[in-house]
């Protein structure tokens, strides 16, 4: 099974404007290692919910900046050159055309924002 297989990507958005987003129930929800789940469009943006555990891919985004944030666990960007250790309550934006992959030793739980043109498996 190839990287991009592994991985559960679920791009349809679940919730519209004026709707209440339960971030916990969906989390003990989530049952698969890597699970991404669009929540809702904001501007030209979309907020995802991710609960991972594993390691994605080196990928880059050629015309989208990424902003995670950690709710609970340990996330780990890594660059070309170091390494970035998010804790809950942490954040850190990827910019446009910067190589990274994401890991998470144990299970751990983002938010993701996006422009809503990225291919969250790299350009």
């Amino acid at each position: 099974m190839n990287d991009q297989n592994k991985y559960s990507i679920d791009l349809e958005v679940k919730f519209g404007p004026l709707e209440i987003i339960d971030i916990p129930q969906l989390i003990n929800e989530c049952k698969k290692e890597w699970q991404n789940i669009s929540l809702c469009n904001f501007n030209d943006s979309v907020i995802r919910l991710a609960v991972v555990k594993g390691e994605f891919h080196w990928h880059k985004h050629d015309r989208e900046d990424e902003f995670f944030y950690v709710i609970d666990g340990l996330f780990i960007i890594d660059l070309d050159d170091k390494s970035i250790e998010l804790k809950p309550k942490q954040g850190f934006m990827v910019p446009k055309g910067v190589m990274h992959k994401t890991r998470a030793p144990s299970r751990t739980s983002i938010l993701v924002i996006e422009r809503n043109t990225i291919i969250p498996t790299g350009d």
